[in-house]
């Protein structure tokens, strides 16, 4: 175990792609979703909703397959945009707690919160309020796992899905990992798990009772990381990537708005002071990202990746107006709002280079 724990939170959307669609049209919701390839061609399921999952159905598998097991499913085509659009929300609310945070793909990322001293330095008390920020602001429900590595964290973050909430504290690490089927472990694949299962390995604690030499034989440069796995060490750091930030500015009013035109005014001078924010870091932005709290403290978010390079310009005053359409302005008086620009570049960025998205898919 490390001399000096770390407090590392995994965050894992649950059945993200299928929770957007059933958020987005009222008529999928409690439906079995399966978003990925028609189930008539060679494609597979990028993910399903927990309806469909009653049936078997699991990412990854092939789309004819999950047709057998689950005929009345409703079979979507992915729609990224909207998918990127989300992650950069739930980026948005990472960044406000945490600035180390890797990105793992579209739906998933790691938080090093260690020396954080929100919430008394509880990790577990960041993390629920995390999850309640994601619903709040996407109606998405999020998982998460809280431990001292990376490896347990994300175990964690299995555990108690649906809106999951698990910690793995040190002390009761060694007899989790024991009990642990090696099918479990994170970073063992069906094949090594096969492999594994050949030499009579079937558990965490038979993988703890095996000699490294006799791992390093079999599974090469591998076996450290397995050997280490199975006593509950991972030295892997949370890989913050700088070029992956974002720049925000918010304001709460003295005495709240209530006409719609003063709202977009205050929301394009505190563009203006991020795109300047921007320029002083040369930097561009290509996600713009507007945060409204109401009177009633009740606040919502909304987003767009673009093409291209956000500017002051008309066309940007514009996207702000497609924002705000049904944010329900003009009903409720406003008493904060916000502007985050992310999705950063350099501006020495060589034309035509195009930067991955944080939470792009590989």
């Amino acid at each position: 175990m490390q001399d000096s724990p770390r407090k590392i939170i995994h965050i894992d959307m649950d059945a993200f792609y299928a929770a957007v669609e059933q958020r987005d049209n009222p008529k999928l919701r409690n439906k079995p979703v399966i978003v990925g390839g028609k189930p008539d061609s060679r494609g597979v399921v990028a993910t399903c909703s927990y309806e469909a999952r009653r049936f078997g159905v699991h990412s990854a598998m092939p789309s004819s397959q999950a047709y057998r097991l689950c005929p009345q499913a409703i079979f979507i085509k992915p729609r990224f945009d909207a998918y990127r659009e989300a992650s950069e929300i739930i980026r948005g609310i990472f960044a406000r707690y945490c600035e180390r945070i890797e990105p793992l793909s579209l739906d998933e990322a790691y938080l090093d919160v260690s020396d954080s001293t929100l919430f008394h330095g509880s990790a577990t008390l960041l993390a629920k309020q995390i999850k309640q920020d994601i619903k709040a602001e996407t109606q998405l429900i999020a998982s998460a796992g809280i431990s001292y590595n990376k490896f347990l964290a994300k175990i964690a973050s299995d555990l108690d899905k649906p809106d999951g909430l698990y910690l793995i504290t040190p002390d009761r690490a060694l007899e989790f990992v024991e009990k642990l089927p090696i099918g479990k472990f994170h970073g063992i694949g069906p094949a090594t798990e096969k492999k594994m299962r050949e030499l009579g390995i079937s558990t965490g604690l038979d993988l703890k009772r095996t000699p490294l030499a006799v791992l390093q034989r079999h599974f090469g440069k591998s076996a450290a990381y397995y050997h280490d796995i199975a006593h509950g060490i991972d030295r892997r750091m949370v890989n913050a990537r700088r070029d992956r930030k974002s720049i925000g500015v918010e304001t709460t009013f003295a005495e709240d708005l209530a006409d719609p035109l003063e709202i977009q005014q205050h929301l394009l001078g505190l563009l203006r002071q991020a795109l300047k924010k921007l320029t002083e870091k040369q930097m561009t932005a290509y996600t713009l990202t507007i945060k409204i709290k109401y009177q009633n403290f009740v606040q919502i978010t909304r987003g767009r990746t673009l093409q291209e390079a956000i500017a002051d310009t008309p066309n940007t005053v514009l996207l702000l107006t497609d924002l705000l359409k049904n944010t329900g302005l003009g009903e409720r008086k406003v008493r904060l709002l916000g502007v985050t620009l992310s999705a950063l570049r350099s501006r020495d960025t060589l034309t035509g280079y195009r930067q991955m998205d944080l939470f792009e898919v590989m």
